[in-house]
């Protein structure tokens, strides 16, 4: 099965806060834009992967990871991983950064 990836224009770059989360919807999936302090962005879906949910881009953000604003469960911008002792994880995007243009590849 051949899988083909599109490269969609989610924001510009000099419109994403530091340690704060943007969301953005992409062919109906909601998904969290954070920038961090050392000027990368990471994309994963905008919801916690708690059974209850919770929206990501109000979490807190510290370093490489979010912090679900309704369970504070630790999750990785990185790999999308929630930290010990709590366990799941949520969908990441590869991100492409081009000037003043922020990309997702889905």
């Amino acid at each position: 099965m051949i899988t083909t990836k599109t490269m969609t224009l989610a924001a510009n770059y000099s419109d994403l806060p530091v340690r704060a989360g943007y969301a953005v919807n992409i062919n109906d999936i909601e998904i969290a834009l954070f920038k961090v302090t050392n000027g990368r962005v990471y994309a994963i879906e905008n919801h916690s992967p708690h059974p209850k949910g919770g929206v990501l881009t109000e979490g807190l953000v510290s370093g490489e990871y979010v912090y679900c604003p309704v369970y504070d469960w630790k999750i990785s911008l990185v790999d999308g991983k929630v930290q010990a002792p709590d366990t799941g994880q949520v969908k990441t995007f590869q991100v492409e950064v081009e000037g003043d243009n922020v990309y997702i590849i889905i």
